[in-house]
């Protein structure tokens, strides 16, 4: 089943960090297998929600969504970003 890694940023703290880390995630998480989706602010929100930027990456699974998490060219973005956003990630599985 597929899952959907989702990343809502709250707040960019440094957007040189955001840069160094967009230039190695990208390509980190589409050699794991995800497809990106969705990106950048909303067009429209409803209710309580907030004109942030997101981020909707396809995987084949969960697992798969979690490997390229703990795989190390993601952590290596990670160490790139270094606390220049305050942001949410969460995967979701497909139905």
């Amino acid at each position: 089943m597929s899952a959907y890694w989702i990343s809502i940023y709250r707040e960019v703290l440094d957007e040189s960090k955001m840069a160094a880390y967009a230039a190695l995630a990208g390509p980190a998480l589409e050699a794991a297998g995800g497809t990106f989706v969705a990106r950048g602010l909303p067009e429209q929100t409803w209710e309580a929600g907030e004109a942030t930027r997101t981020v909707v990456i396809r995987f084949d699974s969960v697992e798969a969504a979690r490997a390229a998490h703990d795989g190390p060219a993601y952590q290596a973005a990670l160490a790139a970003l270094d606390g220049g956003a305050v942001r949410e990630i969460r995967v979701v599985p497909g139905v």
